[in-house]
């Protein structure tokens, strides 16, 4: 007879050593205890908040809206939240933020361009940017060859049409236009009425204004001051008669 083998017991596995386990928790604790005296500390603060492109926003007021302010966290200020913040204010068109370790923010804005001005009646001077948006500005600010948009209503929407329109429009083409009224009539409820530095006055329409500027633009640089009318056909007539007979020369261009 065989004898039975009896199998060999298995080597119990070493408890785990209870020094590791001292050692890490030690060491957690003193990650945690760095991360608290880390956020506790200047370095984790915001030391300076610094603006480029503002014209029409006082610095002040940009602070405030983008809800920063020194002392605060520089890793709890999120640029996401700093560009929409900023972005409620009309005049801000596009915002840029960049971090820079330890706590300095910058802050770079692109504001909508100025296409005209405005008198309130309070007498105050505004300008008129491309989205529409009316707002404050100094007289040593302005353009002299931007166009003075008079009589309009704040809420008008073909007000918010023509500054879109003239945003389109290369400066140097819009630089004669002095001023621009609102003259709406029942086929054309976005008539305008221009006067220009080189005494024209211009009739035309707003949904017209981009694709006529260089028929405008062509008669002021050719002619005599006169009247231009720019619709589906254009027209011109000199204000002074012709002298040999007293009637008024008139172009006309489909």
């Amino acid at each position: 007879m065989h004898k039975a083998q009896i199998p060999a017991l298995r080597e119990s596995r070493p408890k785990r050593n209870t020094s590791r386990k001292i050692a890490w928790t030690l060491f957690f604790l003193f990650i945690v205890l760095l991360a608290v005296l880390f956020f506790r500390s200047s370095l984790s603060q915001i030391t300076a908040v610094q603006f480029q492109g503002s014209t029409f926003t006082p610095q002040d007021k940009l602070l405030e809206q983008s809800g920063l302010e020194i002392g605060g966290q520089f890793f709890g200020a999120s640029k996401e939240e700093i560009i929409s913040r900023l972005k409620q204010i009309q005049s801000i068109q596009m915002v840029n933020v960049d971090k820079h370790f330890p706590g300095e923010i910058s802050i770079q804005i692109k504001e909508y361009p100025t296409v005209a001005y405005e008198v309130n009646t309070d007498g105050e001077l505004r300008a008129i940017l491309s989205n529409g948006t009316s707002v404050e500005v100094s007289s040593s600010g302005i353009a002299v060859e931007k166009p003075i948009l008079t009589q309009w209503k704040s809420d008008d929407p073909i007000k918010i049409k023509l500054s879109q329109t003239l945003a389109n429009i290369p400066s140097e083409w819009t630089a004669d236009i002095s001023e621009i009224l609102p003259d709406p009539t029942p086929s054309f409820p976005d008539r305008i009425r221009m006067y220009t530095r080189s005494q024209f006055e211009v009739l035309t329409a707003v949904s017209l204004l981009e694709k006529k500027i260089s028929y405008l633009n062509q008669v002021i640089e050719t002619e005599e001051p006169g009247m231009i009318t720019m619709f589906q056909a254009d027209t011109y007539v000199p204000f002074k008669p012709r002298e040999e007979d007293g009637s008024f020369e008139n172009a006309t261009t489909q």
